[in-house]
């Protein structure tokens, strides 16, 4: 009995690659290719927007592949794991034909956070956190975009409950440019098959038990057969998880 109470719980693990996954691989890819192509002819300053989720890096990988002229900008938070930090460092060794942008948060508005409500108040309350996530990545994305026409993200439906009517295309109100998720229709398992087959590099915290990663006090493990997304703020209701990126 001492044993099972001490036992940690399993956690979540990189997914197990079935052969109809590895089937459908290529279709997936080609179609993604279709995809980036009808973007890059119909817009000309496309950016990605690079969380160096594994999402992302297979976006990534197929803009390099197909040598396109995009931009990859990464939002450095200052609060990022330093797992994530060596991740990006080895993206760029990797992709030398994709440029990468580093966008920070402006120091007097994070100073002013943590002299008003305290280094960690995020906790406190949702209001909190998003004002947190406001100056840590809403207005460093404001000036990461400022001259594109078309982003390019990561998301898929089936991460989360908030991105369920998610499509391949929307329109940026906020700033009045496109805005495409060229993967809204991938699996969990169809992402790490492209990894996986391509040996592209990620993340260390996913062997770890983290299926997804932002910042550092944000994130957690997740227990096998919980959400993919309970551990990014989990501290708070399913519905409220988004830090505004996305709205």
């Amino acid at each position: 009995m001492e044993n099972n109470i001490l036992r940690k719980p399993d956690l979540w693990q990189i997914p197990q690659i079935a052969d109809e996954t590895l089937f459908r691989l290529p279709e997936k890819i080609a179609t993604l290719q279709n995809r980036l192509k009808h973007i890059f002819q119909h817009h000309q300053n496309v950016k990605l927007a690079n969380s160096l989720a594994v999402e992302d890096t297979v976006i990534l990988h197929e803009l390099a592949q197909m040598g396109a002229n995009c931009v990859s900008f990464v939002l450095e938070t200052g609060k990022l794991n330093a797992e994530t930090l060596r991740l990006a460092q080895k993206l760029q060794t990797d992709y030398p034909n994709i440029p990468f942008e580093f966008y920070y948060p402006n120091q007097k508005d994070s100073d002013d956070y943590v002299q008003n409500f305290g280094e960690f108040a995020f906790y406190e309350s949702v209001d909190l956190r998003k004002r947190c996530c406001f100056i840590r990545k809403i207005e460093p994305l404001n000036r990461a975009l400022q001259g594109a026409n078309a982003w390019l993200t990561g998301q898929r439906r089936e991460q989360s409950i908030t991105r369920q009517e998610l499509d391949f295309q929307e329109q940026d109100t906020a700033r009045n440019i496109a805005k495409f998720n060229p993967i809204y229709d991938w699996s969990e398992t169809d992402v790490w098959a492209h990894i996986l087959q391509n040996n592209i590099v990620f993340n260390e915290l996913y062997a770890q038990g983290y299926p997804s990663i932002g910042c550092e006090p944000c994130s957690m493990p997740v227990k096998l057969g919980d959400d993919i997304r309970a551990g990014r703020w989990w501290w708070e209701q399913r519905d409220s998880k988004e830090c505004g990126l996305h709205k």
